[in-house]
């Protein structure tokens, strides 16, 4: 099963402080807004996003182009969602944990 692209969503306190950082290591805002208290930046392959305020803990991302068989696949592992939304026959965006209590995101991006 390919999840797409992996990112990482970290929690921060501050995100001028965090983006100042971040840009320290060579990282470039991609997407986002820091007025809304998020960015989104990537060195190389790596790609973190940035969220102040929005999550209690940091979150494994993965950016697939089409959930609806990972969902099904999900769904017949017996995977308990927390939060899903989006979509017509499936979501776009359904986030889980693992066994140690990380959320994980699966979050499909239209191109």
């Amino acid at each position: 099963m390919n999840l797409g692209r992996f990112s990482v969503s970290l929690t921060v306190k501050d995100i001028e402080v965090s983006k100042q950082f971040y840009q320290n290591l060579g990282f470039e805002i991609v997407a986002g807004d820091q007025a809304q208290n998020w960015l989104v930046l990537q060195n190389g392959d790596a790609k973190i996003g940035l969220f102040q305020g929005m999550f209690d803990q940091n979150i494994m991302t993965f950016n697939p182009t089409d959930i609806g068989p990972i969902h099904k696949k999900l769904d017949e592992l017996g995977v308990d969602y927390s939060r899903q939304m989006g979509g017509e026959d499936y979501p776009k965006m359904a986030m889980f944990k693992d066994p140690d209590g990380n959320d994980i995101l699966i979050d499909q991006h239209d191109t």
